[in-house]
Formats: C-alpha cells, sequence, structure tokens
C-alpha cells in the first residue's frame, strides 16, 4: 500500500502565489509549470515528499487554505 502523501494542494483552488514556496523549511515546494488549473494558475507542488516534515508552514501560509498536510 501507497504512504499518503504528506502535502497536498488542491489543484482547482491554488493560485500559484509562490507564498507556500518561500516560506518551507525544506525548500521543497515549488510553482510547477506542466499543468494550469481550471482559473488559469500553475499550482504549487511538493518536489520531495520524502523530505516533507509536516511542519505545515506551507499551509498556514497559503491564504487560499489550498494546501493539506498530514503527519
Amino acid at each position: 500500500m501507497a504512504e499518503k502523501k504528506k502535502m497536498t494542494v488542491k489543484f482547482d483552488e491554488c493560485k500559484g502565489c509562490g507564498l507556500c514556496t518561500v516560506s518551507c523549511p525544506k525548500k521543497i515546494v515549488e510553482i510547477q509549470k506542466e499543468k494550469r488549473n481550471k482559473k488559469g494558475y500553475f499550482t504549487a507542488v511538493c518536489t520531495d515528499d520524502d523530505a516533507c516534515v509536516s511542519c505545515a508552514v506551507c499551509a498556514a501560509m497559503c491564504p487560499d487554505c489550498a494546501i493539506a498536510v498530514y503527519k
């Protein structure tokens, strides 16, 4: 059974503002450039789920509550 991701982004709610990318202490959150959401934004993504410590700083910084963090 695959382990659940520690940090998930609600794809259609993220506006790609980048606040999560600058607040991540591990520097593992980036704005992806492959696919736009229905609002036309590139969204945030965790680039290394194994390195994520579930601190939730990214979620706290998100003005749209588009990030969920799990332990």
